[in-house]
């Protein structure tokens, strides 16, 4: 059973990732897609759509893949800019929380949560 959980950006390289939990006898396993991954992934969807007709390109297969490829980038990007705006959120509440002595990280979990359902966000 693979569960894909989109978006995902390494903020600190700028590369792209997606990561899929792989469910083996309750192991789980993260496998993350670089930026060459996706750039391969899109070249080989471009491929596939034109040599099987499944849509009409006039343009150069390069330009579609940027677009894909774009499309794909900025899907996996949003779980980022979620937790960076999750990270914003709770920074100005760090103290309050450190009074409370509240965990942070479970906190910061159920913050991203309530704003993933308020969203409508699929990760």
């Amino acid at each position: 059973m693979v569960e894909c959980q989109l978006p995902k950006l390494n903020v600190a390289g700028s590369n792209p990732v997606s990561r899929s939990l792989i469910n083996l006898n309750f192991n789980y396993k993260i496998m993350r897609l670089t930026k060459e991954l996706t750039e391969h992934l899109t070249k080989n969807i471009v491929k596939s759509f034109l040599d099987k007709e499944l849509i009409i390109w006039e343009e150069s297969p390069e330009k579609l893949q940027t677009i894909i490829n774009g499309i794909i980038t900025e899907d996996l990007m949003v779980e980022d800019r979620l937790n960076d705006e999750v990270k914003t959120l709770l920074d100005s509440k760090t103290e309050e929380y450190e009074r409370s002595m509240m965990d942070y990280g479970r906190v910061f979990q159920m913050v991203k949560s309530k704003l993933v359902r308020e969203r409508g966000l699929i990760l």
